[in-house]
């Protein structure tokens, strides 16, 4: 059977007025409390004195190099905003922070510590964005009460984390607790050695890791697909074993067909290519039939 996920209530408060400006995000029931502010605003945010509290932050900034990895750099402090002027001097590799505090002020360094070493452990878990700490934090020493309460803190700010814009602790996955139809594995295997398994998410289709490409291509193969293929390989996303080329972590296309023509060597219909175990096309799966 398949698990159904409980309904969220998310509240965001515009405080100056503007999408493009600082905001606040609260979620129903919980004592935490994000704000996301650009680099431009955090000096005039000094007036906030709740950002004077203890919590933990994330710097968020986008690559100049030719990588698709955006930039993040994890942090704690007992004085968020002090902390933040100071990454004004120090660090230009930003633009937005995003930070978060306990409404009823309950978090003590232990705790932000705690917070800061399993963020950093998730981001660099998931690898989706280039993280920019120097070393890795320390993990403190806390009682199982209050790992628990981290722990659950953890979850919602990653919820929040990804409803600001920033899947920095998203795996490319779905879980398989949460399954559904939406989350079904769909499979490949064709001429050349080609042997894939992926998933369709909200944000294109995943090919999962260890999965074979073709060992050749067709010489109708699409230009911009072999330019892809080409520097997949040359980034060793996809490695040569042997005779067979392997995908070495799960990789996120744009589309099942851009991901199905490059496992296959050549032009592919996505929806039709990729079958489920039981036989079924992705586009029975995704017809309103």
């Amino acid at each position: 059977m398949n698990r159904k996920t409980n309904p969220k209530t998310i509240k965001l408060f515009l405080l100056d007025g503007v999408p493009y400006g600082r905001m606040s995000c609260e979620l129903s029931n919980w004592t935490g409390k994000a704000y996301k502010i650009p680099r431009n605003r955090i000096k005039e945010s000094t007036e906030r004195t709740e950002l004077a509290n203890t919590g933990v932050y994330f710097l968020f900034g986008k690559s100049d190099l030719d990588s698709e990895k955006n930039i993040v750099y994890i942090g704690e402090a007992e004085n968020i905003i002090k902390r933040l002027l100071q990454h004004l001097n120090e660090k230009d590799y930003w633009n937005e922070a995003v930070i978060f505090i306990s409404k009823d002020e309950n978090l003590n360094k232990a705790h932000i510590k705690y917070l800061e070493h399993r963020f950093f452990q998730i981001a660099k878990e998931v690898d989706r964005f280039e993280i920019k700490n120097a070393n890795t934090p320390t993990l403190p020493s806390i009682s199982e009460p209050d790992q628990a309460e981290m722990e659950e803190f953890i979850d919602n700010t990653k919820m929040l984390v990804n409803i600001l814009g920033f899947k920095v602790f998203e795996e490319l996955r779905q879980s398989e607790e949460n399954a559904s139809e939406s989350t079904t594995t769909f499979f490949i295997q064709a001429a050349r050695g080609a042997e894939a398994k992926g998933q369709m998410t909200s944000e294109g289709f995943v090919v999962f890791k260890d999965s074979k490409i073709a060992r050749s291509t067709v010489n109708s193969f699409p230009k911009n697909i072999k330019k892809l293929r080409e520097k997949l390989i040359k980034e060793g996303i996809v490695q040569p074993m042997g005779e067979d080329y392997l995908f070495q972590k799960d990789y996120l296309f744009n589309s099942p067909s851009a991901a199905a023509s490059l496992v296959m060597g050549r032009s592919a219909n996505g929806l039709t290519e990729w079958k489920s175990k039981d036989g079924r096309i992705l586009k029975s799966f995704e017809s309103a039939e």
